[in-house]
């Protein structure tokens, strides 16, 4: 089967709102045999959903709408799936007593006429009920063809579909199987010619690359009537691609950096405290946002100002003096010193310059990056691209793939 995605709101187009749904709805549908082949947004007019909808049910077999069900004058989603069925819209009383008794436990008495549209349906529809909010999806059935119509607020959306995946599962015949590679420290160019050159892909599998946040995600996806199947045709080729990649490989599927290396450290028994500069607590804050890491984690220091290298993290004076707040050994001593102040096995320490000035006549861009350990300091120097934010988030996980490095090249 073939699916489409069609999200509703003048928020989407006006870019109120990120489109995130889209996004969602494409991992869930492939995932059930049903790629997405077609994707749009459209604003709130009926004229529009309608033509939307139309040009979407060209391509696919199921089209899935969001947004547009809620209790609001610009909520049109239910009448333009009405016009595209050639089916009235009929009050549906159960659904009316639903919403009232809803409403009444938050203290309503006297809903407006625009609440109790929710209970509208398209003739022949059936109601698929929300079990987090108070707009509940349609299903409509136009031939060979499905539509489903769905609430736009992300949690809303995903409880209703609970109700939808296993149907279109059943009905494909067969899954779509993801399996993913998560690369750090070398470039999606880089990457790709190591993959292309260790693994031929065959027409039934899709090969892709996807770069972000200082992170090369390669991906290969297939579909067959089995997972077990799908791993059959996977297996080989994910392998043979990680073994090209060696170390530069550090998670699979659905981990994370900061994932893998909190349980590397946990794993280790180990601990780490970070000294940031140009980063400010962002490295922290990755980290503990990992649940465990408060087995791991020791703390850190925030080192902005120059004097607070060497007050906070114990920089000596004459490296700062000598080799200023911008260098190799400034960063090599913030990871020494912050480890051995904050009693962590390991010791992270980076500074650099986010932008948009230059400093100490370094550049934008530039970022040096120190692991301190039981077997002595790592260091590495950098110059990352982008804006000010873009640099600050390449700097955290640029300093999370060493630390990780170092954890791996270290392990027993």
């Amino acid at each position: 089967m073939r699916g489409a995605v069609v999200a509703v709101g003048d928020e989407l187009l006006l870019g109120d709102i990120v489109n995130g749904n889209a996004a969602w709805l494409g991992a869930q549908l492939a995932a059930v045999g049903c790629p997405v082949v077609h994707s749009s947004m459209v604003g709130d007019t009926v004229d529009r959903i309608v033509v939307a909808l139309r040009r979407a049910l060209e391509d696919a077999d199921v089209v899935v709408l969001t947004g547009g069900l809620g209790p609001t004058v610009d909520d049109l989603t239910r009448e333009a799936v009405a016009v595209v069925a050639d089916a009235p819209l009929e009050r549906q009383p159960a659904l009316e007593a639903s919403l009232r008794e809803r409403f009444a436990a938050y203290g309503y008495r006297d809903l407006p006429d625009a609440v109790m549209q929710q209970a509208d349906v398209p003739r022949g529809a059936t109601v698929l009920d929300n079990p987090v909010g108070s707009a509940p999806g349609l299903r409509v059935e136009l031939g060979a063809k499905l539509v489903y119509a769905m609430p736009g607020p992300p949690h809303e959306l995903a409880g209703v579909m609970q109700a939808v995946l296993p149907e279109l599962a059943a009905r494909s015949g067969s899954v779509v199987v993801t399996r993913t590679l998560h690369c750090g420290g070398l470039g999606e160019s880089a990457v790709a010619e190591l993959v292309q050159a260790a693994i031929e892909v065959p027409d039934h599998v899709a090969l892709a690359y996807l770069a972000g946040g200082a992170v090369v995600r390669v991906r290969l996806t297939t579909a067959a009537p089995t997972v077990e199947q799908a791993d059959e045709v996977l297996r080989p080729l994910v392998e043979a691609a990680a073994t090209a990649l060696q170390d530069a490989v550090f998670g699979r599927d659905d981990d994370s950096l900061p994932g893998v290396v909190v349980e590397a450290l946990r794993a280790a028994g180990a601990t780490v405290a970070v000294a940031e500069s140009l980063t400010a607590g962002l490295v922290g804050g990755t980290l503990t946002e990992v649940p465990g890491s408060s087995a791991v984690f020791r703390g850190g220091v925030q080192v902005y100002a120059t004097d607070l290298k060497a007050t906070l993290a114990g920089v000596p004076e004459q490296v700062l003096a000598e080799h200023g707040a911008v260098s190799p050994q400034t960063a090599e001593a913030l990871a020494v010193g912050v480890r051995e102040r904050l009693g962590a096995t390991y010791g992270l320490g980076l500074t650099g310059v986010a932008g948009p000035d230059v400093q100490e006549g370094h550049p934008p861009g530039t970022l040096h990056l120190a692991v301190a350990g039981p077997h002595g300091v790592q260091a590495r120097s950098v110059r990352l691209p982008g804006d000010r934010q873009r640099v600050r988030l390449l700097a955290v996980n640029a300093g999370l793939d060493l630390l990780r490095r170092v954890l791996s090249a270290e392990s027993p």
